[in-house]
């Protein structure tokens, strides 16, 4: 199999997604018009992108051993996201997001890491090959961050490029981070913040002479198709229903 140019260390969640009028009050029991669930968790979000743009991809990550940690691995396997660094524990839910949207597209998100936390040193041992191997390595903060931090360093040392996105952001972040990152990208909207992040993980890895004002252009017009699709993963666009000259 041929190395991975972009690897992501990162979160699997199960996203369960409730639309409503309004926001509830505390305490407050309200009517939504329609539920459905869908692949999520940041990490998992930016591979699944960078992979439909046509990266090579590596996920490493962890998920339970459970009906929904079954289903992410066959969703991997739909997006041709190599499985070989994808753990399932049995002392963990995978991780699960509950989402509730209005009609103005607020929302609530209530986030359990789950399986994610389990995420260890020993776990990037097993992958080093495939790390320092990368062409760009991604993280995020839905996983324990000292594996986090572990791993741009990892990746770092090998003179990998990292790219770190600090979310959900964290009032104390250990100042190695920046130490480690060769670009922070913060972002406030998540789904579309991680199309963003996979789609310039893509061009990092595959056109590295292109100017970052370029690559940052290209990832915002990517990332501005999937907000007009409902859900999160199933609203990445793939490279072949892209405007060609993207590549």
């Amino acid at each position: 199999m041929a190395a991975a140019e972009v690897v992501v260390v990162g979160s699997c969640m199960t996203d369960l997604v409730s639309l409503t009028t309004r926001l509830p009050k505390a305490g407050e029991t309200i009517h939504g018009h329609r539920f459905f669930s869908g692949f999520g968790g940041k990490g998992a979000n930016q591979c699944v992108q960078a992979a439909r743009l046509g990266a090579k991809t590596s996920m490493i990550c962890m998920v339970g051993k459970d009906s929904f940690g079954n289903d992410y691995l066959e969703n991997f396997k739909k997006n041709g996201i190599p499985t070989e660094f994808v753990g399932q524990t049995e002392d963990a839910a995978t991780g699960a997001a509950s989402i509730i949207v209005n009609k103005e597209g607020e929302n609530f998100i209530v986030i359990v890491a789950g399986a994610n936390l389990l995420l260890n040193s020993d776990d990037l041992k097993r992958a080093a090959h495939v790390i320092s191997n990368a062409k760009v390595m991604v993280c995020q903060l839905e996983i324990t961050p000292a594996i986090s931090l572990e791993a741009l360093k990892m990746a770092h040392t090998s003179g990998v490029k990292t790219l770190f996105n600090p979310a959900p952001a964290v009032a104390d972040l250990d100042p190695r981070f920046y130490t480690y990152s060769d670009i922070i990208c913060c972002n406030e909207t998540e789904g579309a913040g991680d199309s963003f992040v996979g789609a310039l993980a893509f061009y990092l890895a595959y056109y590295p002479n292109l100017p970052l004002e370029e690559m940052l252009g290209n990832s915002n017009f990517i990332a501005t198709i999937s907000v007009q699709a409902t859900g999160t993963q199933a609203s990445y666009p793939y490279r072949k229903d892209l405007p060609q000259d993207l590549f």
